[in-house]
């Protein structure tokens, strides 16, 4: 096979305008062996080196009809479908290993009546929840509707109560003590824009940095509240991650992504400081940009799916009775 060291020169050159001005050199032989790679450096010329970027979003992001979050004309049926969807995330987050002990939880706005939320019953292990489990809490913290274990994790109304009352906009909230996002959480320190992944969380993720004991007063779930304000997400000092979205989808994503976002920037870090370095972040410009498409709502619900997909094929209609 003949060698082009014009190719390996393409790819080595630093930016879009660098290789516009090498191919418009290539020689013809070469050029017309590479049409769409010359046409389009030859439209190159002139743009940044970001040259891809323009529109944003996931309407551009996918080509072809996207899905959507299904809608209910009657909010029975939709109750119904979202404590099925409750069901299925605290079996994923089981399956990531995300429960430990009885600790952590996840809530949903009850569509009939938006003062109260549905949660796990404390105690009952995490992959073996259906729907008919949970149990319904009132701003009170009294457990007006549910399943046969009717015990209510003190700490889980404190936090989420506080959540759910300061954020109308967001219909589920999620904690737990997941080990990456505990041990990240002991840092003191936010989370760092290094990859395309933790763009999701660019100006939308808060440090809660006094740790206050165990929450079973409503001080801390009211200050941890205060610290999220309208963020997606927050490391909270000394005990581990919380995320919230519009939906129970896009709640869970956010949190396995953070989860795995504190995960790697544990591994990056160390790596940096073994050679006496630090690592490199991403750009105000790109990070803003990449956060319009991966950090949406709709991001948030659809990169979730495949997880929710998985889950429901491995209950088996389990979680539904």
């Amino acid at each position: 096979m003949q060698r082009l060291p014009h190719i390996s020169l393409l790819i080595g050159a630093r930016n879009a305008g660098q290789q516009s001005k090498f191919l418009l050199g290539l020689p013809q032989r070469h050029a017309r062996r590479f049409p769409l790679l010359t046409a389009v450096h030859s439209r190159s010329i002139n743009m940044s080196p970001h040259s891809t970027k323009g529109a944003s979003g996931m309407d551009v992001a996918a080509k072809g009809e996207f899905p959507k979050p299904p809608t209910f004309k009657d909010p029975q049926d939709e109750r119904q479908y979202l404590k099925e969807r409750l069901a299925l995330a605290f079996r994923i987050f089981a399956k990531l290993g995300f429960d430990e002990g009885v600790a952590g939880h996840i809530t949903v706005r009850d569509p009939l009546d938006p003062t109260t939320f549905w949660v796990n019953p404390f105690g009952v292990a995490w992959p073996l929840l259906k729907a008919s489990d949970l149990i319904r809490v009132d701003h009170h913290g009294q457990i007006v509707d549910g399943g046969p274990v009717r015990l209510l994790n003190v700490a889980a109304y404190m936090i989420h109560s506080a959540v759910h009352s300061a954020r109308p906009d967001i219909n589920a909230v999620a904690h737990s003590h997941s080990i990456y996002g505990r041990a990240f959480s002991t840092l003191g320190r936010p989370l760092e824009i290094t990859t395309q992944d933790t763009c999701v969380f660019y100006n939308d993720i808060a440090l809660y940095d006094s740790f206050g004991g165990i929450v079973l007063g409503p001080e801390e779930g009211l200050s941890i509240a205060e610290s999220l304000g309208q963020k997606k997400a927050a490391i909270l000092a000394n005990h581990g991650l919380l995320t919230c979205g519009k939906s129970i989808e896009s709640c869970v994503y956010w949190f396995m992504s953070l989860e795995r976002s504190c995960q790697a920037q544990l591994l990056a870090d160390a790596a940096a400081a073994g050679r006496g370095g630090e690592t490199v972040k991403v750009a105000d410009e790109d990070a803003e940009y990449t956060y319009k498409t991966v950090g949406s709502e709709l991001a948030g619900w659809f990169s979730a799916k495949p997880a929710f997909d998985m889950m429901e094929r491995e209950a088996a209609g389990e979680h539904k009775m």
